[in-house]
């Protein structure tokens, strides 16, 4: 399985076998890390947050995800076409829709509703992923017939993503070696781009999300963009300068921010005398000043630009900075913010998921990228990452273009 699954050129336009593995191990990561979770909290209890779900209701939700676009859904191999409202087969579990719908549960209600047991959740996605292996077995290989199946992996993937950014602000230790950040190089050379025109967002073959759709010209300026990300050694002397206590650095939306959280250094930093500290796996350990500067909301990047005299990338920069030079624009190591808002493309069209895009247009700011913490299937150049500008659970660093 391992070696099917390496073997994969580009994860959005593969066959059914290799979308068989893939789901497998998906699943292995999604019950290892529950089980971490599991070991580590008492009763499987986290605080009621905004950034958090109850980890029982987080596994038993992507079991439903599943079932519900695959098991449960007779258009399963139509594709984008597929009318969302379709009436579904039963599920394994009576009133599932009830418990696990993120469209219609509201969130500060997950932490009281009647969720099975650790051990009856893991039986319910047991039973859910034979029934999406049997039904990819009939699929034939158009994109259309594969498409449920890959946005339901991508989902998976997402979920356990957001699984380790819970570990991480709980103070779980994660030791898998996959999930953890590496040391970037020293030299962090520039590409220069000319003027012109960029061709924006996916035109296929293969999987897209709708908010990558469709496909349209973008003009773009002269300029040149970092080569790798932001390391510490590169973002900390704004803050040893006194960057947080100045208001010259930050604009309308990060002074409020500033208000409302006064931090005094990133999340997840401290000062020791000399030297700075990381809370990584539960402790406090020395930080690597190679490592990519991590955590970070958008406002504290976008200020970080002003006091260098520098500038965030839009996406459509970042964009084509990544397809054009591949072997010299190094990304995958934090999501990295960018000055675009998150709004749709021209002709934008959802996708039966009406949930996973429109409801978020105007309110969020686009990442680009990957993290350590993202399964490398999900890296793809034309990813379309989003979230609210304050996040800093999220491990988003960013790079800067020239004034």
């Amino acid at each position: 399985m391992k070696d099917l699954l390496e073997g994969a050129t580009d994860p959005r336009d593969t066959d059914a076998a290799w979308l068989a593995a893939a789901l497998r191990a998906s699943r292995e990561d999604t019950l290892s890390t529950f089980a971490t979770l599991e070991r580590s909290l008492a009763q499987l209890t986290v605080p009621q947050r905004e950034t958090l779900n109850p980890p029982l209701w987080e596994l038993g939700h992507i079991g439903w995800f599943q079932a519900f676009w695959i098991g449960r859904n007779p258009l399963r191999f139509v594709g984008p076409a597929a009318d969302p409202d379709a009436p579904r087969l039963p599920g394994v579990r009576a009133q599932s829709d009830a418990l696990y719908d993120s469209s219609k549960v509201p969130h500060d209600t997950r932490w009281s509703l009647p969720l099975p047991g650790a051990d009856g959740t893991r039986g319910d996605l047991a039973e859910q992923l034979q029934g999406t292996l049997a039904w990819l077995r009939e699929a034939e290989g158009s994109d259309a017939a594969l498409y449920f199946f890959r946005l339901a992996l991508f989902h998976e993937d997402m979920h356990h993503e957001a699984a380790l950014y819970m570990a991480q602000s709980l103070g779980v230790a994660i030791d898998d070696p996959r999930w953890q950040a590496a040391a970037l190089p020293d030299e962090g050379r520039q590409l220069s781009f000319e003027a012109g025109p960029w061709q924006l967002g996916n035109a296929g073959p293969g999987f897209a999300f709708d908010n990558e759709l469709a496909s349209h010209t973008a003009a773009l300026p002269a300029t040149s963009i970092d080569g790798r990300v932001m390391r510490w050694a590169e973002f900390l002397p704004f803050v040893e300068s006194g960057g947080y206590q100045q208001p010259q650095w930050w604009d309308e939306a990060g002074a409020a921010w500033m208000a409302a959280e006064r931090p005094l250094a990133p999340r997840y930093l401290r000062r020791d005398g000399a030297t700075w500290q990381q809370w990584r796996h539960g402790t406090w350990r020395a930080l690597d000043l190679r490592q990519p500067a991590c955590h970070l909301t958008a406002h504290e990047a976008q200020a970080w630009c002003r006091w260098a005299g520098r500038r965030l990338p839009t996406e459509a920069e970042w964009e084509r900075a990544a397809i054009e030079h591949p072997s010299e624009f190094a990304w995958g190591q934090v999501w990295e913010w960018t000055a675009s808002p998150f709004l749709p493309y021209p002709g934008f069209e959802p996708h039966p998921y009406r949930d996973y895009s429109a409801p978020w247009f105007g309110t969020r700011r686009v990442l680009r990228g990957a993290s350590f913490m993202t399964q490398p299937r999900m890296r793809h150049p034309r990813y379309r990452n989003f979230f609210m500008a304050q996040r800093n659970d999220v491990p988003a660093g960013f790079r800067s273009c020239r004034l």
